[in-house]
């Protein structure tokens, strides 16, 4: 999984050139990059878990935050190669002022906005879609509507039955072609660090030795660098399939061999980027449904086995807030009491837009009960002597306004509960000077190659 140091890879191989790159500090380095750069960094991906929900629906608006909140992405269908529809096209309806109010709100609550591509009614290979044309067109798109990213659901439905299962089933590596080339120019538009990319395939398309192109497996081996992760829709594949924990997670049945999500990861796609999909209620899907607290279970199970990528659901308004919260439960929990923004003059702020009213919350959703311990943890500040910078990297932490708060990455002056989304609130503290210090262990950044900015 790329992390949030994309941008930092010029820089570093500019010092590499006068053999200085040892002896200069990660916060020089920050403090080198233009502008450009740092906006970069904070828009970046963000890193597991992923808790994705769609929206297809009709409905009236946006949801607010409170409708959403334990989700961190919420995915807008469809858009077409024709244009917007469903609720891509509710979105493109709004006024920029309306639109503009929504992402802020959403930003603040670590919540990114983005836009699934094709859906079930879709055929992009066997209709003949020029694979570059369509990524410019719908790149182009995002932008223009401030989107975050796109995740590719080159189908919806069920493995029997039409969309684009012919161009894989026909064994050509047709779909497999036009998707990679897809993809490819996908991330010219959108680079990596900047727009979430992800894929939507069915489980069945990762069984190897089943597609004449390869699959998933093969999509994987070519652009996999360039997706972010892939929202596996576990279900429309068959009354039985992928309705236990152990068909899900182990031990996938005869009729999809090596689809279960181990044996995904066993057969060479990254682990924490398989999120597992499942519909909202039984009637969301023809098969595949199972109860929340079932789902549950599984998280459970397949966390502590090593796996933390995330879910998916399909969709909004059957699943919200109370849903992910129930499929979340002991493994990732959500806080069960809400706290009201801390400011700089600590007093409470309320967001209003001509869609939805929101009463702003802490930014990010609280992992931790009422009671946190703050003691060995510094105030968080926003300059440093007269350069009036200082950078915080992901993973550190701060306390603020009477709350303990982690970087979700890198981040320079922005406030926590702010509205860059960049802190996670851990919750209120109880203790700043008795209680042994918090930690929580992340994973170490990676540095990989980005595109010139």
């Amino acid at each position: 999984m790329v992390h949030l140091y994309l941008a930092l890879t010029a820089v570093m191989a500019a010092f590499a050139c006068f053999g200085e790159v040892a002896s200069v500090p990660l916060e020089e380095m920050m403090r080198g990059l233009t502008p450009k750069a740092r906006n970069v960094l904070k828009r970046a991906t963000p890193v597991a878990p992923y808790f994705v929900l769609y929206s297809d629906a009709y409905v009236s608006s946006e949801p607010t935050v409170s409708d959403i909140s334990g989700f961190n992405v919420f995915a807008l269908s469809f858009l077409e190669a024709y244009g917007a529809a469903d609720q891509a096209q509710e979105w493109a309806a709004l006024t920029a002022s309306q639109r503009s109010s929504i992402l802020s709100e959403y930003q603040a609550a670590g919540i990114s906005l983005i836009v699934s591509l094709f859906g079930s009614t879709e055929t992009p290979t066997s209709s003949g879609y020029d694979p570059i044309g369509t990524a410019n067109t719908m790149a182009a798109w995002v932008i223009q509507y401030g989107l975050q990213g796109v995740d590719v659901d080159y189908e919806a439905c069920c493995m029997m039955s039409g969309n684009d299962f012919a161009a894989f089933n026909g064994g050509t590596g047709s779909a497999e072609q036009w998707l990679g080339n897809f993809t490819t120019q996908l991330r010219t538009q959108l680079p990596q660090g900047q727009y979430i990319l992800t894929h939507a395939p069915v489980a069945p398309w990762f069984t190897p030795n089943r597609w004449g192109g390869g699959g998933y497996l093969w999509i994987n081996s070519v652009v996999g660098n360039m997706i972010d992760w892939y929202n596996v829709q576990y279900y429309n594949q068959g009354t039985t399939e992928y309705t236990t924990c152990d068909g899900l997670l182990y031990n996938s049945s005869t009729a999809w061999p090596q689809s279960a999500l181990f044996q995904i990861a066993n057969n060479g796609i990254s682990l924490d980027k398989l999120v597992i999909g499942k519909p909202a209620t039984s009637a969301q899907a023809s098969n595949g449904y199972m109860e929340p607290s079932l789902l549950a279970s599984c998280v459970s199970s397949a966390y502590a086995a090593g796996w933390d990528a995330g879910v998916m659901v399909w969709e909004y308004p059957y699943a919200a807030a109370s849903w992910i919260a129930t499929v979340r439960g002991n493994t990732w929990p959500m806080s069960s009491t809400t706290a009201t923004t801390p400011t700089s003059t600590s007093t409470t702020t309320t967001a209003t837009s001509t869609s939805i009213t929101t009463t702003a919350t802490p930014t990010g959703t609280s992992t931790s009960t009422p009671g946190t311990t703050c003691a060995g943890v510094a105030a968080w500040t926003t300059g440093v002597a007269s350069l009036n910078l200082i950078q915080y990297t992901g993973g550190a932490q701060v306390t603020y306004g009477g709350y303990l708060w982690t970087a979700k990455w890198w981040t320079e002056n922005d406030t926590p509960g702010g509205p860059a989304g960049v802190w996670t609130n851990d919750g209120a503290c109880t203790s700043t000077a008795t209680a042994p210090p918090k930690h929580r262990a992340l994973p170490a950044p990676i540095i990989t190659l980005a595109p010139a900015l």
